[in-house]
């Protein structure tokens, strides 16, 4: 996977308390729940780039197939 872009971001407390909220109902971290956002938003828009990589996955890493 490509590194991943760091980007500041300034949002409005409430919006970010609603986020926040929404991201651990979800069992999300806030930034994974923006970049979900983003790419829903971008994908219903229909600019969703074609080599976009797909969203990392969650959790700990699958144990090794011994």
């Amino acid at each position: 996977m490509a590194e991943r872009k760091k980007v500041l971001l300034r949002l409005d407390p409430a919006v970010h308390d609603a986020v926040a909220r929404w991201a651990n109902d979800e069992l999300r971290s806030t930034n994974a729940q923006i970049e979900f956002m983003l790419r829903r938003a971008l994908a219903e828009a229909g600019r969703l780039p074609d080599g976009a990589g797909g969203l990392p996955r969650r959790g700990r890493p699958p144990k090794d197939a011994d």
